[in-house]
């Protein structure tokens, strides 16, 4: 979000006819990070003595390089402001995913991580009480109630073991969910594995066309926005190769929409409706708009396969709830009935 904030209050310095050293001075004075404000005043100076945005974006170490190369792809072209307009959008629509993704992730392990906590308390509490209940009775839990008695002796004999990862495992959500690093590895991790199918399939279109997009519409040559937007899948090796392939048919001389289709980079529909557009010379319109149906979907699935989870670990707790309570309680009205 810092750097879609401050490539869109830097284009709009530029629309208004301020330098860039002058608007990056202007945006350090405002900053109050003292990091983010010294970072400034320094990008700022390597401007004045000569340097390109590109340049000390490059060297302040801190911009991914898709931003770099699409800022230096638009300082050659003469659309600088267009380059950083079309990033800022770029990262706000990433950024919205991303929380949609962590959201998706983190509320379901949290609640998986609670049904367990109820089951082992379950087990390892309850049932020896009920278990004492029996013996003053003149009884004995058995089948299903006394396996499950048996678990849970276990289960408490292993307590300082299971409170340690679930520890780990309340360490591990936080991380997720507060270190960017940290989740970013992870989630790198995923993709590799399994970043090509299901939903993550979808996430990575999206992904993918909105890159796209952005190319197209700050003046990039057709191969070099592909490339760029191919750069930012090379962590799922699929899609890279997708990628790759659907280059090597543009050189072949394939028209974009049927290589696309080919190499399957996007799906059957949005190469049909880029075709479309293609033809009639709104290409890069047409490409942001595919970009967008493409991530409302992802979102629209993502949302789903979420709505589908909560139910399903609910139900699944309630059944082994209730199923623990009637192993126990059933003998017991047996006994009861017995004695009466």
């Amino acid at each position: 979000m810092e750097i879609s904030a401050l490539c869109r209050e830097l284009a709009m310095l530029l629309h208004a006819g301020v330098g860039v050293g002058d608007g990056l001075s202007l945006l350090a004075e405002e900053e109050t990070a003292p990091d983010l404000r010294a970072l400034l005043a320094d990008m700022a100076r390597q401007v004045d003595a000569g340097a390109s945005l590109s340049q000390v974006m490059e060297a302040a170490g801190g911009f991914p390089a898709y931003a770099v190369r699409l800022t230096k792809v638009g300082e050659e072209a003469g659309r600088t402001e267009e380059a950083l307009l079309a990033l800022s959008g770029y990262y706000d629509a990433r950024e919205q995913m991303d929380r949609r993704l962590r959201g998706a992730l983190l509320y379901p392990a949290v609640l998986m991580v609670l049904m367990l906590v109820v089951i082992v308390v379950l087990l390892s509490r309850v049932l020896p009480v009920f278990n004492e209940v029996y013996a003053s009775l003149g009884g004995q839990l058995t089948g299903v109630a006394g396996g499950l008695l048996t678990l849970g002796r276990a289960l408490d004999a292993a307590m300082p073991a299971l409170c340690a990862l679930l520890a780990a495992a309340a360490v591990l959500l936080g991380a997720f969910s507060v270190s960017g690093a940290f989740r970013e590895r992870v989630l790198g991790l995923w993709r590799r594995r399994w970043g090509d199918r299901g939903i993550s399939r979808k996430l990575l279109d999206a992904r993918f066309a909105q890159a796209l997009a952005m190319g197209l519409g700050s003046g990039l040559p057709l191969e070099d926005a592909l490339d760029l937007a191919g750069g930012l899948l090379e962590e799922v090796p699929e899609a890279a190769r997708r990628c790759r392939d659907c280059r090597s048919r543009l050189e072949e001389g394939a028209e974009l929409a049927a290589a696309m289709r080919q190499s399957g980079v996007l799906p059957a529909a949005a190469c049909r409706l880029l075709a479309l557009g293609v033809r009639s010379g709104a290409g890069d319109t047409v490409m942001e708009e595919i970009a967008a149906r493409l991530g409302r979907e992802a979102a629209q699935a993502l949302e789903e396969r979420t709505a589908q989870v909560e139910p399903a670990m609910v139900l699944v707790c309630s059944v082994l709830v209730g199923a623990v309570l009637l192993s126990v309680m059933l003998p017991l009205m047996d006994i009861m009935a017995a004695i009466g």
